[in-house]
């Protein structure tokens, strides 16, 4: 068997610049392209020093960075192993007893002096999760950043489902606040603490079963913050049939979710609040309709909030002497997310928001389905507003005049123009992290959106700030930026024209059309080669303005299809349940 560095058809695409396809049909139109030499018919895998060698051999330009030569060498443990060797290299880096291969501790700690030991870790992590992302579930960093901020400035916090420490990466604020977290993975709780180490974080991580072994009994938090696994059957029903953690009842055997609500209950001091993410059918399911009743009559449960995906559930422990709230927020907040911690805040400070009457829920089935709970004068508002939103989001094409002969113009390269000093290009830095920082960083999926930047990252040697006007492309999208702010991102390319000579729209229109082109080209797509007319600035602007209109319509496109499902959905529920009525 071969001990190669490894790769997957990804990895080829990214070391080569192409995207996958272009790899797929590299090795069905290339018979001495390298044979696999592990992993599965789906997931081949094939040896890094037999690609390189290919790539040179037909003149295909690749870089495999000192970060890819190092993750390629952890992945020689092997898919089982593989969380192993990344947590092996966290504590190699925390100075810690590590277990690594010499070539293996050689290329991470050479990693590691280059861009910083926090840098490099997080780099291996993030391809670590890439290569696992079927088995690995990471909460969103919107999410996790919402969950953290709603449990409000608590000293010490608990996750007794960490994974590999999301959650509590954002509850690391570094101004003293404590940090515990179960994990029943052995490697993920590791690296989870290398993580939280690596930031200076005081924290405590502990891998076993947290419902059948609990690392943290008669320890209690001031808030937990848990993103539990859902639908595991093997929960430990019958090893814990009477287990005093049930306050609130039995859990069904399939109801786990349950156990892990009341789980973190036990773990939160009288007054304690708890954020958990839940099943959306977990607020409605028949199984658990006891639960979530003595939840409500206690006053546990406070809200039901609805996201992209999940619910998120917001309860408090109730403190001896304390009546119990008589109402209870349901909010739909899949639309926007940001309308959650001002409702949240609201709710307890007053009551106000979509707060649901507690004695209503108990008589009926007790769904918190936030859709059901939609008032009548939101969801009628909700739909006006959509509507409008809806009928204003319509752009117009250009009016382009069709010729019978296409224009025989000079012509020149992008890559004359970076020679001539028209335009510069800028990358981020090489395995620039991006997760937490200061600095908001823009992203390929903003470029894609037109978005703000939503990323963040804490200052580095290298990096690029983005300025209006600059030209910004990913694989996939390019776009002329209109209001700056941030700093280049990963997988992104900047190009920063001469306004004096050369439009920005005029630029990004070709380049989007040549990328169009190639998508499913066979060999790699060379920006620099891409052709555009050599004509004066005024006539590039006259391009530029159509390319400016193109883009327009294509991000209306996607809002009104967007608004579309949304409205439809409004219009559905609001005519058969009695809040919308035909005009007459």
């Amino acid at each position: 068997m071969s001990h190669d560095p490894t790769l997957n058809a990804g990895d080829i695409a990214r070391l080569a610049g192409v995207g996958r396809a272009a790899v797929s049909n590299w090795r069905r139109r290339h018979e001495d392209f390298p044979v696999p030499i592990g992993g599965t018919a789906n997931q081949p895998l094939f040896s890094l020093p037999q690609v390189e060698e290919w790539l040179r051999r037909y003149g295909k330009s690749y870089q495999v960075s000192l970060g890819d030569r190092a993750w390629q060498r952890l992945k020689t443990a092997g898919d089982l192993r593989l969380g192993q060797a990344v947590a092996q290299a966290g504590a190699l880096l925390t100075s810690e007893e590590s277990d690594l291969e010499p070539e293996q501790a050689e290329l991470v700690s050479e990693l590691a002096e280059r861009h910083g030991a926090l840098t490099a870790y997080e780099f291996l992590v993030e391809r670590y999760l890439e290569a696992h992302s079927r088995q690995l579930s990471v909460t969103r960093d919107d999410v996790a950043e919402l969950m953290v901020t709603l449990v409000g400035d608590a000293r010490t916090v608990l996750d007794p489902a960490c994974g590999v420490g999301t959650l509590l990466l954002h509850a690391a604020t570094g101004d003293g606040r404590r940090l515990l977290g179960q994990e029943l993975s052995e490697s993920s709780a590791s690296i989870a603490a290398t993580r939280l180490r690596l930031r200076g974080a005081d924290a405590t991580i502990t891998s076993g079963d947290a419902m059948r072994h609990d690392a943290f009994a008669g320890e209690p938090a001031d808030a937990v913050v848990c993103d539990p696994p859902f639908n595991e059957r093997a929960w430990g029903y019958e090893e814990l049939v009477g287990d005093p953690r049930w306050a609130y009842g039995l859990p069904p055997r399939g109801e786990p979710e349950l156990a892990w609500v009341q789980h973190c209950l036990t773990h939160v001091r009288p007054g304690g609040l708890v954020a958990i993410l839940m099943p959306p059918a977990a607020a409605s399911r028949k199984a658990g309709r006891r639960i979530r009743a003595n939840l409500l009559r206690a006053g546990a449960l406070r809200a039901v909030v609805a996201l992209p995906g999940s619910d998120l559930w917001l309860l408090r422990r109730p403190a001896a002497g304390r009546r119990p709230p008589s109402d209870v927020l349901i909010l739909d907040a899949t639309a926007d997310p940001s309308v959650v911690e001002p409702a949240w805040r609201a709710y307890l400070r007053d009551g106000a928001g979509q707060a649901v009457r507690i004695i209503d829920l108990l008589a009926d089935e007790v769904d918190m389905t936030p859709a059901r709970h939609q008032r009548r004068e939101d969801l009628g508002r909700a739909f006006a507003e959509t509507r409008d939103r809806f009928l204003a989001a319509a752009a117009t094409p250009p009016d382009l005049k069709v010729l019978e002969q296409p224009l025989d113009q000079p012509a020149t390269t992008v890559g004359d123009l970076i020679k001539e000093g028209l335009v510069s290009v800028s990358q981020a830095p090489p395995r620039m992290a991006v997760g937490d920082g200061e600095l908001p960083v823009l992203t390929a999926d903003d470029v894609a959106t037109g978005s703000p930047p939503s990323g963040r990252a804490t200052s580095q040697r290298g990096l690029v700030a983005v300025q209006p006007g600059d030209v910004v492309a990913s694989y996939s999208s390019v776009r002329v930026i209109s209001d700056g702010g941030g700093v280049l991102g990963p997988q992104l390319t900047l190009y920063r024209v001469d306004a004096r000579r050369l439009d920005p729209d005029f630029l990004a229109g070709f380049l989007r059309a040549a990328g169009s082109r190639a998508t499913t080209g066979s060999s790699r797509f060379d920006v620099r080669r891409t052709r555009l007319p050599r004509i004066p600035l005024k006539e590039q602007r006259a391009y530029g303005e159509a390319f400016r209109q193109l883009a327009t319509l294509e991000d209306a496109l996607r809002e009104t299809s967007e608004l579309g499902q949304t409205l439809i959905r409004l219009g559905l529920d609001g005519l058969t349940d009695g809040h919308l009525h035909p005009q007459s």
